[in-house]
């Protein structure tokens, strides 16, 4: 049973977001908000969630693209950012694992998702 202040504190934190379902193996396209002096834009961060891990307000997932000279690139956003702006999901992995850490340690067609058709 969870502390009345926390669970408060917890749906304080959450508020009307809504975030779309998706899982580990899914590809997905983040807005994120970047701040430079008194600027703001919205920079766009596409790769394979590859982990997610805890729950409400702590809830964190992580994402892996491959970058410029083939350099792997991983960013882990908690869920209820202020920072992101947008969610959306543009493939729907088919893989039998919760977390894909061995994506890693593939390259090109090696580190390839199947999709899930419907």
């Amino acid at each position: 049973m969870r502390n009345r202040y926390i669970e408060s504190f917890n749906k304080a934190q959450i508020g009307e977001r809504k975030v779309p379902q998706f899982k580990a193996g899914d590809t997905l396209r983040l807005g994120i908000k970047i701040q430079e002096g008194d600027k703001s834009r919205i920079q766009h961060f596409e790769g394979v969630c590859i982990a997610i891990r805890g729950n409400g307000v702590d809830r964190t997932f992580t994402t892996r693209k491959m970058g410029a000279n083939n350099i792997g690139v991983e960013k882990t956003f908690p869920l209820y950012s202020e920072s992101l702006d947008s969610i959306e999901v543009l493939r729907i992995g088919r893989v039998r694992r919760a977390k894909l850490y061995y994506l890693r340690t593939r390259r090109g067609k090696a580190a390839r998702i199947k999709e899930l058709r419907k």
